[in-house]
């Protein structure tokens, strides 16, 4: 009762997804032990200098597929999208069949190096397109029935890291102001959200910080709820400096999505034994207005991906990282009266790396379709996420998804 009274997080998740918008280690100084502000000078142990990363990249909104891969000898795309559809003399060439988008030259020259595989008409069964609903099947790489309450990457980490990890690194970090599905698992990890601005304190934390320094006898599982607050100011403090000190001769776009990926680099190129990034890039929900919005989405995504895969070239870690992007769902084949696209289903996915084997894979969605009906996908995403567990981080991916599902030829 007395930490109802006192609004406390009663679990380690609800702490982190809570408490982890700001507040910097040396504002709170006297209330931490030495050995923990010890901690920030000293570092963790430099990891393995092979160790794989994963970066995610979401789409958030739902991205619109067939404006971003454009099958431009389809005439039954001009007959969808008789003012939308993107011009084939416009359109950046893939093959003789399909090209991008005009915003997305930087990703064709990542097509071209072999550095850019594009999976086509990705999704599941029986799709859902609630944008909630269906990111958390993405996320929770569940069937469209089936909810749960960790996601394929935390479920990698139960498998992957064995305990419970207590002052040190993170295990995942997510850019943003929550944790998501994605990196949470059935047990308990060392998981930290962050934004992207450094330095910047969140006031609110002084006081629960003074609360819990204040009146810790009267709070039940103080012990946990201390060091839990210790351990994120610990990470939170080492992290901000990170930031701060990163440099680079890569020119990244002045652009959220682009400061997200640079935050992203400055970690990978510390040595942070991080093996999972989460970022975001909100606003494809596109149901009016959709050319000049995807258009300005499309070129933040592009420009953003290509700096941050040429500073890991220049530093010489681009062969420990993998980059995949991935969206709740795609937009209607056919446009709607407001110059937009509604809710969808399949739409392509992009993984980056010099790991890449096959640059285009999968089956071009049949759009031999009646007005407002939806695309068939043709490859389930969990294929994809089964390729990336088994090839990539190296874990049994049936343990982690339940099911068995092929590999792709991407990597």
């Amino acid at each position: 009762m007395k930490n109802d009274a006192l609004n406390f997080p009663a679990t380690r998740r609800e702490f982190l997804s809570t408490s982890t918008k700001g507040a910097g280690l040396l504002a709170f100084s006297q209330f931490v032990p030495g050995f923990l502000r010890d901690s920030i000078a000293a570092g963790a142990p430099a990891p393995e200098s092979d160790r794989r990363i994963l970066v995610l990249v979401q789409l958030a909104g739902g991205n619109d597929g067939l404006n971003t891969v454009i099958p431009y000898e389809d005439d039954n795309y001009y007959r969808l999208r008789p003012t939308l559809g993107i011009k084939k003399s416009a359109a950046l060439k893939l093959t003789d069949d399909h090209g991008l988008h005009p915003s997305c030259e930087p990703m064709l020259q990542l097509y071209k190096e072999g550095n850019l595989s594009i999976i086509q008409n990705v999704g599941y069964p029986n799709p859902n397109r609630s944008h909630f609903r269906s990111t958390e099947i993405w996320e929770g790489a569940t069937d469209a029935d089936e909810f749960g309450d960790s996601g394929w990457v935390g479920r990698y980490l139960d498998n992957n890291c064995s305990g419970t990890p207590g002052l040190g690194d993170p295990e995942a970090i997510s850019f943003g102001n929550e944790l998501p599905l994605t990196i949470q698992g059935d047990t308990n990890h060392n998981l930290f959200s962050i934004n992207n601005r450094p330095g910047r304190i969140n006031r609110a934390d002084y006081g629960l910080l003074d609360k819990m320094s204040g009146e810790m006898d009267v709070i039940d599982n103080s012990s946990f709820l201390k060091q839990t607050m210790m351990d994120t100011l610990v990470t939170e403090e080492r992290i901000q400096k990170l930031f701060t000190k990163f440099s680079s001769t890569v020119p990244y776009p002045g652009n959220r999505l682009g400061a997200s990926l640079k935050n992203v680099a400055s970690l990978i190129a510390s040595n942070l034994p991080t093996r999972v990034y989460y970022v975001s890039l909100g606003g494809f929900d596109t149901h009016q207005g959709q050319a000049a919005n995807h258009a300005r989405l499309l070129t933040e995504l592009s420009s953003s991906l290509a700096a941050f895969q040429q500073d890991l070239q220049q530093r010489g870690m681009d062969d420990q990282v993998l980059t995949m992007t991935f969206s709740e769902f795609g937009r209607r084949p056919s446009q709607n009266e407001s110059g937009g696209t509604d809710h969808g289903t399949a739409a392509p996915l992009f993984v980056m790396g010099p790991q890449i084997k096959d640059t285009l894979v999968g089956k071009a969605p049949d759009l031999n379709l009646k007005h407002n009906k939806d695309l068939q996908f043709s490859t389930d995403f969990r294929s994809i996420y089964s390729t990336v567990l088994d090839k990539w981080l190296e874990c049994d991916s049936q343990s982690v998804l339940g099911s068995q599902f092929d590999h792709l030829s991407f990597i």
